[in-house]
């Protein structure tokens, strides 16, 4: 990240971090496409963007707080019941858990591409486009008929190697989960939920993860900006959760996709006429 960040750029940067992570626009993408158009010009990098990922995950646990508490509960006492049988609690706890394997896993593996040559802006278009199509596809071919309590563990696994997708900018964490939970004809709202549940332990991990690395180092994100992102990314992330779940309940994702595609053909045509540089 550009050592010149100011804190106005960080604060338009928080902004959007918290508005597009929980929408499956893919918050990676914008922060990727807009960190070259502000004053400091460049890629934010992927440090920045796990660190405030933080402060939108914070907002999931405050969001979710009684489920969560919930299901963390169950889970410990399943612990002791290893055979079960499992509440749906305890289940859902081990489910999060083996979801996030494919995206922990993968992010180590590919550690140096996800945070070098993924980053390619022509990529990155294309992503948002190709999986606009994909979003569409699933929302309209879905049967919107299976709730959470239905998850299987292969289901479940599913879901946690379509979340794995979003280590590439301009998938998105909660557009990959939605599609794949749409395809597997789960209703709109379970989905989204589950979207928002699966991404916390991956989420944090990163963050804190970068937040540790960042620290002290040579080309360590500047660390008043960077705070003040994740602050606002929280408070934002918070307001974004509450409409998104009322909005998906009751229609589907077209807005979304439109959105997708008239981003992804920007880019493009900022890329053509060297606006941006990939």
């Amino acid at each position: 990240m550009p050592s010149a960040l100011g804190w106005g750029e960080a604060a338009v940067l928080g902004l959007l971090q918290g508005l597009t992570e929980f929408l499956p626009v893919s918050s990676s993408a914008h922060l990727r496409i807009v960190g070259p158009l502000l004053p400091s010009g460049g890629d934010p990098g992927a440090a920045f963007t796990a660190i405030t990922q933080i402060g939108t995950e914070l907002a999931v646990l405050l969001y979710f707080r009684h489920d969560l508490v919930r299901i963390a509960l169950a889970w410990l006492n399943s612990l002791k019941h290893l055979r079960g049988p499992w509440t749906p609690d305890a289940r859902m706890g081990w489910l999060i858990l083996i979801g996030t394997l494919p995206i922990g896993l993968l992010g180590l593996a590919f550690k140096d591409l996800i945070e070098g040559s993924l980053r390619n802006l022509y990529l990155t278009a294309s992503m948002l486009i190709g999986f606009a199509l994909l979003l569409a596809w699933a929302d309209r071919r879905g049967a919107h008929a299976r709730q959470l309590s239905q998850l299987t563990w292969r289901q479940g696994l599913l879901f946690g190697f379509a979340q794995a997708m979003a280590l590439i900018p301009g998938v998105s964490r909660s557009g990959g989960t939605i599609t794949a939970g749409l395809l597997m004809g789960f209703t709109r709202e379970a989905a989204a939920r589950y979207s928002f549940l699966l991404a916390i332990p991956s989420v944090l991990a990163s963050g804190f993860y970068q937040l540790y690395r960042s620290w002290g180092a040579p080309q360590a994100v500047a660390a008043g900006p960077t705070a003040l992102a994740t602050v606002i990314a929280f408070f934002v992330g918070y307001a974004v959760i509450v409409w998104f779940l009322k909005l998906v309940s009751t229609r589907g994702y077209m807005p979304f996709v439109i959105y997708r595609i008239v981003l992804g053909a920007l880019v493009f045509g900022l890329l053509g006429f060297g606006v941006l540089q990939p």
